[in-house]
């Protein structure tokens, strides 16, 4: 469990020399903010299958959230998940402090996301991506990795991560991996645990408005559309924040006409926790 970046570097200095053959190690990144679960697991097992060192950074980083006690409400299991990264033999643990980390606080230098920062994820929150890939940057600068891994469930995040990589040349494969889900479909996440019985039945809707858009992707995307919104109908517990279709090339929303491969998101509030999903759709 690595606490400063002094250490960090040396850690990671000593592992890339530690082959007697001269061959320089393979390094993986898995950022997170802690509180790990199994969508967790999947990434640093796929992670091992891309490099020779696992590291996973577990900062709880603040310049994603609006205030000061949102952070400190997100949820946090360091005993845990320090257990679990134990039994996965993930080589170097990253937990520094926010002060540490972000010594200037949230008055630092950011990486800004541009335009579409500011949709989707970013409508209700436009500091959000801005936050996300500022520590993300920096995490690239100190780790170096050849491969950093991502879940499938965030993938405006993912598409953002990409255009930084190529904008700022970073020499970083980026592997996705497809989101774990709960028998009733809903993406595992930390959120999910907090859901009582009748708020995480309404949730479970949301995947499956998912399927009603992509069983409805040969009559376009309007149809699309109306089709996972009729799924929602009448359920009070659901506030959707949105619903679109968007072309994975740009993650703008696809023109008239599109057809092929395209991505429909969606985003919506549950009982006061937060969800977002998506899923592939092929339009004809």
């Amino acid at each position: 469990m690595i606490r400063t970046l002094d250490d960090l570097r040396a850690r990671l200095s000593d592992v890339r020399s530690a082959d007697p053959s001269g061959r320089a190690a393979r390094v993986a990144l898995v950022s997170t903010l802690g509180a790990l679960h199994e969508g967790h697991v999947d990434l640093i097992r796929e992670a091992r299958r891309h490099a020779d060192v696992v590291v996973v950074s577990t900062f709880v980083n603040p310049l994603r959230f609006r205030t000061a006690e949102e952070t400190a409400a997100y949820p946090r299991s360091p005993e845990a998940d320090a257990d679990l990264l134990a039994d996965l033999g993930v080589d170097l643990v990253f937990a520094p402090t926010a002060a540490e980390f972000l010594p200037a606080g949230t008055a630092t230098t950011r990486v800004a996301a541009g335009d579409l920062g500011f949709r989707y994820e970013g409508r209700s929150r436009p500091f959000y991506f801005d936050g996300v890939l500022t520590v993300e940057a920096k995490l690239f600068h100190l780790v170096r990795p050849d491969v950093a891994v991502y879940g499938e469930r965030d993938l405006q995040r993912v598409f953002l991560v990409r255009r930084m990589i190529r904008d700022l040349d970073f020499s970083i494969e980026t592997v996705v991996v497809p989101t774990v889900r709960a028998e009733d479909g809903l993406p595992i996440s930390s959120r999910v645990a907090l859901l009582d019985a009748a708020d995480r039945r309404a949730a479970a809707k949301l995947p499956r408005a998912l399927e009603a858009a992509a069983s409805n992707a040969d009559l376009g995307v309007d149809a699309c559309i109306a089709a996972a919104q009729s799924s929602l109908m009448g359920e009070q517990r659901i506030a959707l924040e949105y619903l679109t279709v968007v072309d994975p090339a740009t993650f703008l929303p696809v023109e008239e006409g599109h057809r092929g491969r395209a991505l429909a998101l969606i985003a919506a509030t549950v009982g006061g926790h937060r969800f977002i999903d998506n899923a592939e759709i092929s339009l004809r």
